[in-house]
């Protein structure tokens, strides 16, 4: 048997904008449904954060993911079993009131929401489903760990030590060595994709932040009998980050045509020609793009405690990564990193409407 694999969704990102909603719909019905048909494949595990927002539900959002990809299931005769997410949870203490069984009802005979640890046996092949691990379930999640009766798990896990974004590890949650007893364990809940000895993050399949940009996203497929795990690479991105440079490159021949559709950032590391520059970016807001940012050298805004020669910026995320490295402080700088980056992907969030 062979199993797709989908993990953090997030349907209703951003604040439900269309430019998100119509990516999701884009990667369904031209990647990943397609897929399935061609290869036979009938049933999908998903690994939590189906949806966004843990308190409310935009129904545009929901509309447009029943029609893209609830009816879909339907339709094609495919079966889905969905553990909650911490996004899919209303309380923090309790994954009991969960916006699964209260927005899937419809779908009972082609969803199984699993709100308990289950083993499920797929053709022979045993497979672990942990959903989010909160105070009212710990005890049975880390009996369940222990005891049940599988070589895989997966889970929906907040494991310390693994990039929560790419280059900022995780200082939260359990060991990755209460594990070690199975073979593999795949797990969605960081956005971006890791591994380390049978851990594996499998990382989202879409873009949702700038965080995402350059990181290859996709779905998975499992093949029960080989045991193996297959990365189908989804193409359709929605940010671009082009570096500046004119000491080496030649602006006014630069490919950019592929930037319809995407928010574009410019990385300004030499900007000699100051008129090739503006005819550059006169050029790029030709296409239809949805924002555009330039990021220049922000070395003047940086207080004296800093070194500035160890600060090299290349966007928001990794200017404040720099920042935090180059300032002289005793503090945490992996925390501080974090919460900075916590703080950013906030403030993203709510500059799409």
């Amino acid at each position: 048997m062979k199993l797709a694999i989908l993990n953090d969704s997030h349907i209703g990102v951003r604040n439900s904008s269309d430019i998100f909603l119509d990516n999701s719909e884009k990667f369904y019905s031209d990647v990943f449904f397609p897929y399935l048909l061609d290869n036979n494949i009938r049933r999908i595990i998903h690994l939590g954060d189906v949806f966004d927002n843990r308190k409310f539900i935009n129904f545009r959002a929901l509309n447009r993911y029943r029609k893209s990809f609830l009816t879909k299931l339907r339709e094609y005769g495919i079966h889905m079993d969905v553990i909650p997410g911490n996004h899919d949870t209303f309380y923090k203490n309790t994954n009991e009131l969960n916006s699964l069984k209260e927005l899937l009802g419809h779908y009972m005979g082609e969803i199984t929401i699993h709100t308990e640890p289950t083993v499920l046996n797929l053709d022979g092949f045993n497979l672990a489903m942990l959903p989010w691990i909160c105070p009212d379930n710990e005890a049975r999640s880390m009996e369940f760990i222990n005891t049940c009766k599988a070589d895989w798990l997966g889970g929906h896990l907040e494991l310390q030590g693994f990039d929560v974004l790419r280059g900022v590890a995780s200082q939260h949650g359990l060991s990755h060595k209460v594990f070690s007893r199975f073979e593999q364990v795949i797990s969605g809940h960081f956005h971006v994709g890791s591994q380390r000895d049978n851990i594996h993050y499998l990382g989202t399949q879409m873009e949702f932040t700038w965080s995402d940009a350059g990181d290859e996203k996709g779905f998975h497929v499992l093949d029960t009998a080989t045991r193996e795990l297959e990365k189908v690479v989804n193409p359709h991105t929605l940010f671009e980050r082009i570096v500046y440079d004119d000491t080496n490159t030649d602006y006014s021949k630069y490919d950019i045509s592929h930037l319809d559709y995407k928010f574009v950032k410019v990385v300004v590391i030499n900007k000699s020609d100051l008129f090739t520059f503006d005819k550059f970016i006169d050029r790029i807001q030709q296409y239809k793009i949805h924002d555009l940012k330039i990021a220049e050298n922000f070395t003047e805004f940086l207080g004296e405690n800093v070194d500035d020669e160890a600060v090299s910026v290349e966007d928001t995320a990794e200017m404040l990564d720099d920042y935090v490295d180059a300032v002289d402080t005793d503090l945490d700088k992996d925390k501080l990193k974090l919460n900075m980056r916590n703080l950013l992907n906030e403030a993203q969030a709510l500059e799409v409407a």
